[in-house]
Order: C-alpha cells, then structure tokens, then sequence
C-alpha cells in the first residue's frame, strides 16, 4: 500500500521530509468513516492528505499484544491524528517517533500521594496515554471508526503532545508559529477563565444528582450530559486543552455555545473553523 517517497516542493531551507504514498480507495474509506472529515474542503483535504502522508514516514505504528497493523488502522488513526495540524508546522509533532496500539484498553502504572502523605501505586486501566518525548500509546477498540459524538481518543492524545512540544503539559501549546496575535498570555488568560467556569459548572451539575443516584454509574449521565464538555475536563488545564480540541473537531457545538472566547481561541490557534465546517456541510455526529 506504502511507498516512501522524499517530498516534492520543499523549500531548500526548511527540512525535507518524507510522505508516504496512498491508496485513493483506501484514502476514500477513511474519510467516509469518519463524519469529522467529510466536511473538508478540497484544499483542506489536500493539506489531510499530505499530513497523513508525513506521518505514515515518519512513525513507526506498532502493535501490541498480537495486534496486527493494517491499512485501515494505519489510515485512520493518522487521518485523525493529522487533523489538528493541516494548517500548522508538522515540527510540532516532531522528537518522538512511535505510536504504540493495543487491541483494546490497557493498564498504566500511577502513583498518587494521600492527604497523610502516603503514596499509592496501583494499575489505571486506559484507552490512550501521551508521553513527555516518548510515544503516543492509543486502544484501537476506543480511537476506531464508530466512535461517539463527544469523544476522541486520537484527537485527545495528540493535543497532549501539542501541550507539551517546548513546555511542560499545563494547557498552553507552542504559540510561537502565530505572531504576537496570539500570545501565552492572553492563552492563558481566556483559559483560566474558562477552566474556572466548567469546574464550577461541574460542581453545580454533581451537587444536582439526586442522593440515590451514583455519581460514577451511568444512570448519572443525563445530569453530566447538560456539561459543554466531557466532566474530565476539569482534572487539570492540559486535560481541560485534550478534552477542547477532541470537542473542538467532532462535535463543536457545545463548546462553541458555552465558550465562544475560547472556541474562537482555538480556532485562531488551529487554523480552522469545525463548527463552520460540518454547519455548512449539514454533517451531525452519529449517537
């Protein structure tokens, strides 16, 4: 399916980087199975596509616990990865060179210290994990076609490695390709803001649930389901940043409604417009 090929039209002070080349029919399945795609312009599919291209070279996409690597993982985890930096600087995926997939979720090492300053260790089961310099490591069973409306593993993922290309994860991604129309401070200024307001929204939206409803069963979720945001955006601003820009590409409307500051942010920051995009093309998220 693959070839690698030294990409064209380079300017000879920039790197050059190498694409892959990809099946038209295969490239059509993809964006078919994906509703967050087939509202692309043509030159924004064009940018896709050279994306996608760039990173089929230069990833190794491995699998793991006997998975095997197909063309339509392959495909569509990278259409969904290239989504967030058509129209940015693909170094900022750079410095990192593996995306590790297991078939399903997988378990992730914590630790956490108590109020008595004791520290637990123990096993989180995960659909997807980024790591400082390391690899982007995904559940194809949660990042594959047929995924719902509000979330996106890949997405998720990969804003994390936008968060932390030049900085520590704090919900702040390298401004520098933007001029001074777009600064860490005012970032950080409409983030505070609007990272306030969602945990404060989420407080309300918890102390609502009737007393004999569990807040973590899923009898809860029509009270979590008022929330512009998945409620996991409020365990920190680098989660509150993954958790925008998965909204942000699938399903913008809610965000767009409840921040339109900070949609209007993210917006300017990616270059694009998904809540235009998919208005225009009367394209809904399947439930």
């Amino acid at each position: 399916m693959f070839r690698w090929l030294m990409g064209k039209g380079a300017r000879p002070a920039r790197v050059k980087r190498e694409l892959a080349t990809i099946d038209p029919d295969q490239w059509a399945a993809t964006l078919a199975q994906h509703y967050f795609l087939t509202g692309l312009s043509p030159q924004e599919e064009a940018a896709l596509f050279q994306r996608v291209g760039w990173l089929l070279a230069s990833k190794s996409f491995i699998g793991a616990q006997g998975l095997s690597i197909t063309p339509e993982i392959l495909l569509s985890i990278a259409a969904q990865a290239a989504l967030p930096i058509i129209n940015l600087d693909p170094a900022v995926y750079e410095g990192w060179t593996e995306i590790i997939i297991y078939p399903g979720g997988f378990l992730i090492p914590r630790s956490e210290m108590d109020e008595s300053g004791v520290v637990h260790e123990y096993m989180q089961e995960a659909a997807g994990e980024a790591w400082e310099g390391g690899p982007v490591i995904l559940s194809w069973e949660d990042c594959g076609p047929g995924q719902g409306p509000d979330i996106n593993v890949v997405i998720h993922e990969f804003a994390h490695k936008l968060d932390l290309y030049h900085s520590e994860a704090d919900g702040i991604p390298w401004l520098g390709q933007h001029g001074p129309q777009l600064t860490p401070r005012m970032w950080g200024q409409t983030l505070d803001a609007v990272f306030d307001d969602f945990c404060s929204r989420l407080d309300e939206v918890e102390a609502a649930i009737p007393p004999d409803v569990d807040p973590e069963s899923d009898a809860a979720e029509p009270w979590y389901q008022t929330l512009p945001l998945d409620p996991y955006a409020a365990t920190d601003k680098a989660e509150f940043f993954a958790v925008s820009s998965e909204a942000f590409f699938v399903n913008p409307a809610p965000l767009a409604g409840a921040y339109p500051d900070w949609y209007a942010l993210l917006s300017h920051y990616y270059r694009q417009d998904p809540l235009r995009r998919l208005s225009a093309g009367a394209i809904q998220p399947s439930p």
